[in-house]
């Protein structure tokens, strides 16, 4: 925990002119929206200090969140079975998503946590060029366009058909749901309404999905962080 409150930290101090106006033009979003923010929240790495992620990997990935966020919604084992075997996921499921994967009998909770994937998801489609725009956090995402966007399409054509966009544009997404995400932190810490119709569980997965893409503190899928 300490080591990534000092990483954190040393952002601020590295921070370059690009990612310093990345920052201002994120908190002049949030005073356009009336959302309150805090200023002293550090600009976030700037792209000499992410990672690309391909492609190939970001649709994998995007596939993956579709169909555990399915099961979650109440899809048959068998016929989870079946899209896995049919779009040959079997070894792109994180070690979290195998282990709900292969469960005939999930519990309750665990099916209302991976519904919330669908979120991710939509980032991910974002960032693959397949959702024109992410907009404010303040509303679940198009669950049956998402679903169509792989249902319609082999994996093949998946990763063929998708247009990633400039690492620029994440990163703006990136700082932007950080901020955005502090404010919803905020709200639940201090017993207060959440502000700006901001809906927490989307924030959260969008702040999880981009500092994947990201590849913020060189964390595995299971493993993101989404500092505030």
């Amino acid at each position: 925990m300490e080591d990534r409150k000092e990483r954190i930290q040393a952002m601020e101090f590295r921070a370059k002119a690009a990612a310093l106006e990345r920052k201002a033009r994120s908190e002049a979003r949030l005073e356009a929206e009336g959302v309150q923010f805090i200023g002293h929240l550090p600009a976030i790495e700037d792209v000499q200090g992410v990672r690309r992620r391909s492609k190939e990997e970001i649709a994998w990935r995007a596939m993956a969140l579709l169909v555990v966020a399915v099961k979650g919604e109440g899809l048959e084992h068998s016929a989870v079975g079946e899209i896995v075997a049919e779009y040959g996921l079997e070894e792109h499921f994180t070690p979290k998503e195998a282990e709900f994967i292969q469960n005939p009998s999930p519990t309750d909770h665990d099916r209302i946590q991976f519904v919330w994937r669908y979120e991710a998801a939509w980032t991910l489609l974002w960032a693959l060029g397949y959702v024109e725009g992410l907009g404010k956090p303040n509303g679940i995402c198009d669950v049956p366009r998402a679903v169509r966007f792989m249902r319609d399409q082999t994996p093949e054509e998946y990763i063929g058909n998708a247009n990633l966009r400039p690492i620029e544009h994440i990163l703006d997404e990136a700082d932007l749901i950080y901020r955005y995400h502090w404010v919803v932190v905020d709200a639940r810490v201090n017993g207060k309404e959440t502000p700006a119709s901001l809906e927490p569980g989307v924030t959260m997965e969008r702040h999880h999905a981009l500092n994947w893409l990201i590849g913020y503190m060189e964390q595995a899928w299971d493993d993101i962080s989404t500092d505030t």
